[in-house]
């Protein structure tokens, strides 16, 4: 039997019922203001279309939770079957981001610190909400970061990312000529990054330390050809050095890396991993670790503001942008009652770095 603390089911499904793919996230943005304002939080939308919500005191640490409203598309049709609710964006990350809401509710009025939620835009692009909030608002004294790593785990790193794509020309010539082809300068392109990185970053311990490219165009012929790829790539990735072995093994063409991120992790004895774990034990779960080989808002903000950070949120990331996309709403509700006592832990654990009224504080 599901006990459903005042609206948190009902927000989810609502939520989950607005669609919301990366670029239209509007709709969804304007009806959570409306609903978070009535149930008592401030709460507006920045220049990006972020939605913002307030919870707690000024005089403590600002605790930031940062979720995303966007998802990918592909329709999964909105039903509760029983425990689980299923449709686009259940998991990744509406999920996650009503659980920090409904734990902001909660805490509101009775927790010595700050609790700032946002739900960004454009997560699942190119972290378009993510990075205007960099430029706007001061770093927070931590931050949580809206992904589903279960209910009784805690993200503690993602890989990073580099995109790139080459555009190679060449003359025009009769196909017995000995010389390469657009078509086969590209191709020859991919199979030495391939190698490059297979012998620079094996990964001989696991998948997170491995750089993993992914061919995700190639296209041409006898004088042009394009090539792009995206990597996935470990902590301490040279990007510089990468770039310029690329450029050095295509002399006279041209590439380009329209996106990098790096590689983000945090140690169990970060402020938020301890916080969030004991709160997992308190429940009676034992805690466990996830590292993500994707990427998240974390890879964004993370090196920006370089705060304490983790990652939390209900669902099996497995179900990420499936046709099979659902989520345990007896899980959801156990995630609510975590992040509700992990919050007061994470205020207590931080020292304050700012009083009441000095000013670095997000206002509508």
């Amino acid at each position: 039997m599901i006990t459903d603390p005042p609206g948190a089911v009902s927000l989810l499904r609502e939520m989950v019922g607005l669609r919301s793919l990366s670029g239209s996230e509007r709709e969804l943005a304007t009806w959570l203001v409306r609903r978070l304002t009535g149930a008592g939080l401030t709460s507006w939308l920045d220049g990006a279309g972020n939605v913002h919500a307030v919870a707690g005191s000024a005089d403590g640490p600002e605790l930031m939770l940062l979720g995303h409203l966007d998802t990918v598309p592909g329709e999964v049709p909105v039903r509760v079957e029983g425990d689980v609710l299923h449709g686009r964006g259940a998991v990744d990350a509406k999920g996650p981001l009503a659980a920090f809401l409904c734990a902001a509710i909660r805490l509101d009025g009775r927790i010595p610190a700050r609790v700032h939620v946002v739900g960004a835009v454009d997560e699942e692009r190119t972290s378009i909400g993510a990075r205007h909030l960099v430029r706007s608002v001061p770093a927070p004294d931590a931050v949580v970061i809206g992904e589903p790593s279960g209910a009784d785990a805690v993200g503690v790193g993602y890989k990073g990312m580099l995109r790139y794509r080459l555009d190679v020309s060449r003359p025009s010539a009769h196909t017995s000529s000995p010389d390469a082809t657009a078509a086969e300068v590209a191709a020859a392109h991919w199979a030495r990054a391939c190698d490059w990185l297979a012998r620079a970053h094996p990964g001989t311990s696991t998948r997170f330390d491995q750089a993993s490219p992914a061919l995700v165009r190639i296209e041409g012929d006898l004088e042009t050809a394009v090539l792009e790829v995206s990597c996935r790539v470990p902590p301490a990735f040279d990007v510089a050095e990468f770039t310029a072995l690329l450029r050095e093994w295509a002399p006279g063409d041209r590439v380009t890396v329209p996106e990098s991120v790096p590689a983000v992790r945090s140690s169990r004895t970060d402020p938020v991993v301890r916080a969030l774990s004991a709160a997992i034990r308190s429940g009676g779960s034992r805690p466990g670790t996830k590292l993500k080989l994707g990427t998240s808002d974390w890879n964004v903000v993370g090196p920006v503001w370089d705060v304490p950070v983790a990652a939390y949120g209900p669902g099996d990331s497995k179900l990420c942008h499936t046709p099979e996309e659902h989520l345990s709403l007896t899980e959801y509700l156990r995630a609510i009652d975590v992040l509700t006592e992990a919050l007061p832990r994470l205020a207590g654990a931080l020292r304050p770095v700012v009083t009441a009224g000095a000013g670095r504080r997000a206002t509508p």
